[in-house]
């Protein structure tokens, strides 16, 4: 029999720091503020909940709801009962969370109000024998607020227990569930806070700007273990001016963005309204800066940016570019410049088809080994095997090392791609749109957008004795797609090119569409 080794919970990180510092400020939004002992309480009462419920150590409970304090009570809430959390971000449809249950099978759901259309979609997948709990002040139904004041113990934990689904995907576009324990995660927090915001305390005040239901959750995480206060905008979708007021009302000292975000932000006039001196480390991760943008962003914000680059399946942990780093002169040959060098305790590795590791300077696929990689895919041992074959972690990226350390990025083996932060896959777009009957074939690339990094494009071939326009055919996907990744351009062809296996070969469509003259819509 295998001997079980206790690992931490993720949860008493947060205990660790309500003990310490009960009465200093946890979280602010609005005009609520939250202490570190009133946070703490409020995980408690909804662990006693899922208990009631019986959710227990191994359960998963999917968390769908906006950035507030009730959110980040609900994650450590469930984590202290020993489930599993699969946070979905709140711009899925109904189909796509329904899709995502259908991997994670939740027993409960925590969620906002107004998504009744998503716990419908859950509960015809599994049932929900745990029931909902919803966000908000709706008296109608169970809410996380009214919950009783409870005391609950902590559930223990072991090495190897999930705590966290992070749901990536692979080529095919089809949602996979990355499978992060107590014990990784407990190496991400340290990592996170050492390598990215070194001298994190409970003097820092950190600003999210992004759905914690992503990398800006795992960025709550050191937050919360070294006592630094989490200040969420009130909305609604993201307004520069009131950032930077935050900014400057609150003394924040850090926050977690993506390029385009951090792009609008920087480009705003806001930004020379409010005071934003107390900022020491302004991160962004999730999709590679054009350097232009991120040497303005440098000349408005100072020395203070910090990038890093990271997967799901890895939760950020690859590498790290410091701001002394972002001074450092870039090859001409790298038009996005580095993205810095290994995070403490990582390995990376460029290797070629064969699996043999290259030289500086070569280019093949960035694999990568540490203890912050992912145990496997949940429920997909052949996606699990293809992605740790060799033994490394194969991201699916190409780049190359230079004779420093540094790792430049060259593009992506697949055809995925990045629009405002957020990760497409054209398949998906694809199967919906020729399902509509005046499409005979079609393909999805993502092109450059100065503002959104890459947009959807969708080139397309007319069915014979059919006919629609660009609005019929947004018309028809915006029902069956999440907004984020609807195409922002539609352009009729006659045809298609395809390879001697009768295959679409995106990269002529694509050199096809710059030699006519393509230009991205604003």
């Amino acid at each position: 029999m295998r001997t079980q080794v206790r690992a931490v919970n993720v949860a008493e990180m947060l205990a660790q720091t309500a003990r310490r510092s009960p009465e200093a400020t946890a979280v602010v939004h609005g005009q609520t503020r939250w202490t570190w002992r009133m946070l703490d309480q409020a995980a408690d009462r909804v662990c006693a909940e899922l208990r009631r419920r019986s959710v227990s150590r191994g359960d998963c409970v999917l968390l769908h709801g906006h950035n507030h304090p009730e959110y980040i009570q609900s994650l450590y809430g469930i984590w202290r009962a020993g489930a599993a959390v699969a946070p979905t971000n709140v711009r899925l449809t109904p189909a796509d969370v329904a899709v995502i249950a259908g991997v994670c099978r939740p027993v409960a759901m925590i969620a906002a109000g107004g998504s009744e259309a998503h716990v419908e979609a859950v509960r015809d997948v599994t049932g929900l024998p745990g029931g909902v709990l919803w966000l908000g002040d709706d008296a109608s139904c169970d809410t996380v607020a009214a919950l009783p004041a409870a005391s609950p113990e902590p559930e223990t934990v072991y090495v190897g227990d999930h705590a966290w689904y992070f749901f990536t995907s692979g080529t095919s576009g089809s949602p996979k569930a990355s499978i992060l324990t107590h014990d990784q995660l407990g190496f991400v927090t340290t990592n996170h806070a050492a390598d990215l915001m070194p001298g994190l305390s409970e003097t820092d005040v950190s600003l999210a700007v992004a759905p914690l239901s992503h990398g800006a959750g795992v960025h709550l995480l050191p937050q919360v273990a070294r006592g630094a206060a989490t200040i969420i905008p009130e909305g609604p979708g993201l307004r520069p001016e009131e950032v930077w007021e935050l900014v400057e009302r609150e003394r924040v000292t850090n926050m977690f963005t993506v390029p385009t975000i951090l792009k609008m932000l920087a480009e705003d006039p806001a930004v020379d309204k409010f005071d934003h001196s107390s900022l020491r480390h302004v991160i962004y991760a999730g999709a590679p800066m054009l350097n232009a943008d991120r040497d303005h962003a440098l000349d408005v914000l100072g020395p203070v940016l910090v990038q890093y680059y990271g997967l799901g399946e890895v939760t950020g942990n690859i590498t790290v570019l410091t701001p002394a780093d972002h001074g450092r002169p870039q090859p001409p040959e790298f038009e996005l410049g580095t993205c810095g060098r290994p995070r403490t305790g990582m390995q990376i590795a460029i290797l070629d088809d064969a699996g043999t590791e290259l030289g500086p300077g070569e280019i093949g696929e960035v694999c990568v080994a540490g203890p912050a990689v992912c145990t496997g895919y949940l429920r997909n041992e052949e996606a699990t095997a293809a992605a740790f074959d060799g033994g490394w972690f194969h991201t699916g990226d190409l780049g190359a090392v230079d004779e420093h350390g540094y790792l430049y990025i060259t593009g992506r083996a697949s055809d995925m791609y990045i629009s405002g932060g957020s990760n497409v896959h054209p398949r998906d777009i694809e199967e919906k749109l020729v399902a509509h009957p005046a499409v005979a074939e079609v393909a999805v690339l993502g092109m450059p957008h100065a503002k959104w990094g890459e947009i959807g494009v969708a080139v397309w071939v007319r069915e014979p004795d059919h006919d629609t326009d660009d609005a019929g055919l947004r018309d028809w996907l915006e029902p069956r797609l999440a907004r984020y990744k609807l195409p922002r351009q539609f352009i009729r062809w006659p045809e298609l090119p395809k390879s001697g296996y009768g295959k679409i070969v995106k990269r002529t469509i694509r050199d096809q569409l710059f030699a006519a003259g393509w230009t991205a819509p604003d």
